[in-house]
């Protein structure tokens, strides 16, 4: 035995770690342990920082699980806050909010074909950025790789969004300095 074990969602190789995992999540137990390290400094020395709505979403979307329902939902959900605040601008309590209204409309969701990981960040990459950078910026970096992977997938999630917004009334938003949101 290796002593390692790959992420089925990631990609990264940890340490085997024999503990739970999510029950739709694909991740290994040492790569969902690494998530529960990168929440509690989130909630605890960070105090819940305002770039936390993309750690869930990249994390969520970086690890699809299995073609089922609960999985379905997720990564379009998680997928659509991604949109929300990387390509709309959206800050993470608007992008949650808004992400809720797309979900209660019922837009369709399907199963997304995961992209390959190789060469994305992962909850990792951001941990042992702590020291380089602050730690929003090593977020939304890792946000971003994430969002890129998902790329042959923007168009259908763009329309996800946008159908959904406009039908509960909430497709013109704007920006805080009153410019029109992408």
């Amino acid at each position: 035995m290796s002593g390692e074990a790959l992420c089925p969602g990631c990609g990264v190789v940890l340490p085997e770690f024999d503990g739970p995992t999510h029950p739709y999540i694909g991740a290994s137990p040492a790569c969902w342990a690494l998530y529960g390290e990168l929440l509690a400094y989130e909630y605890g020395e960070l105090g819940y920082p305002e770039c936390h709505r993309l750690t869930v979403d990249a994390y969520a979307a970086q690890h699809p699980g299995k073609r089922e329902p609960r999985s379905i939902r997720s990564v379009a959900t998680h997928l659509s806050g991604l949109y929300l605040v990387l390509e709309r601008g959206f800050d993470g309590p608007a992008a949650t909010a808004l992400k809720n209204r797309v979900v209660e409309a019922k837009p369709g969701f399907k199963w997304l074909n995961p992209p390959a990981t190789d060469g994305a960040l992962t909850a990792q990459d951001v941990l042992e950025m702590r020291s380089e950078m602050p730690h929003c910026d090593a977020v939304e970096l890792w946000a971003r790789s994430v969002w890129d992977t998902w790329e042959l997938h923007h168009s259908t999630v763009r329309v996800w969004v946008e159908d959904a917004l406009e039908k509960v009334g909430q497709n013109n938003l704007r920006t805080p300095d009153g410019l029109p949101k992408a």
